[in-house]
């Protein structure tokens, strides 16, 4: 059972997500993700004006006769929101959290998805995956999703994400929009093929959420810090500009060292703040994406 005041913010980010649904997303999401999920359908012989990419060249080789490989769009589209429950996702300095900023973005695809009867799943994660909800339909697993996101402990240390997108591979059997939602507070593993083997099989968006005051400290005199994740304390005076501007060097490298992993994975980047409204961040995603080619990859 809900305690009293999560109940009220769960339902508070219902009602705001169903606006957005209403106002701003009708009818945009099926054209967005029409194409991103296909299925295979038969191997046949090739016919004069067929893609040449799309040449079975095992069944070629074997036959002697020249074959292509046919895919038609799924009908249906899986959702799958993996979502960082660490302790750094608990930090907020304005009206949200960064955790209930995660818990709208979900929300709101959750809902469009619902709306076309489209499957949505969850995983929490932290050191290592957590609750962990399989792809389904019905608006009774929209509200789930909202109230599993918002309610869930927090996490000890930081966020594993190699554990999470490992999970992933193993039991998501079908194509999978996948939204790894996070502040990626401690960057991407480093030296890893996980994140690139998911995302050949399945299409991946990474949210990153963040809080301005993560961006750039007030000048507001001398003020204690702890990191949410290691329990470390510091005590910062912001009334100097070279501490505030080293404050937001680094923030900026931060996020620009999570852009180079992701690009470098063939990764798209939708960026949310606590600070402003979800919506329009996702709209510049909708209207911004590319469709993707059978079998993977960007198209042009």
């Amino acid at each position: 059972m809900l305690a009293p005041e999560l109940m009220a913010r769960v339902s508070q980010i219902q009602v705001r997500t169903r606006r957005l649904v209403n106002d701003v997303l009708a009818g945009a999401y099926r054209s967005t993700f029409r194409g991103s999920g296909i299925e295979f359908e038969e191997v046949r012989p090739y016919l004069p004006g067929d893609d040449v990419r799309s040449i079975d060249w095992n069944r070629t080789a074997h036959t002697g006769e020249t074959y292509v490989k046919t895919y038609i769009e799924e009908r249906e589209l899986t959702l799958m929101f993996l979502v960082d429950c660490s302790r750094s996702m608990d930090f907020g300095s304005v009206e949200y959290t960064k955790r209930e900023t995660a818990a709208q973005f979900a929300a709101l695809l959750a809902f469009v998805a619902q709306r076309q009867q489209d499957r949505v799943g969850l995983c929490l994660f932290g050191e290592e995956p957590g609750l962990h909800l399989p792809p389904r339909k019905g608006a009774g697993s929209v509200a789930r999703v909202i109230r599993e996101v918002i309610a869930a402990p927090a996490a000890a240390g930081g966020a594993d994400f190699e554990a999470v997108l490992e999970l992933q591979a193993r039991t998501l059997r079908r194509h999978t929009l996948l939204f790894l939602i996070s502040d990626f507070h401690g960057g991407l593993p480093q030296g890893s093929d996980t994140l690139v083997r998911v995302a050949r099989k399945h299409e991946v968006v990474a949210v990153r959420i963040s809080d301005p005051f993560e961006e750039r400290l007030p000048a507001a005199g001398r003020i204690a810090l702890r990191d949410l994740e290691t329990g470390a304390s510091v005590e910062v005076d912001t009334r100097s500009q070279r501490v505030r501007e080293a404050w937001a060097t680094r923030a900026q490298e931060r996020r620009e060292r999570v852009e180079r992993d992701l690009v470098r994975a063939q990764i798209e980047l939708v960026d949310l703040t606590t600070a402003a409204s979800i919506a329009d961040p996702v709209v510049r995603f909708f209207n911004r994406r590319r469709p993707r080619r059978p079998g993977g990859g960007w198209g042009g």
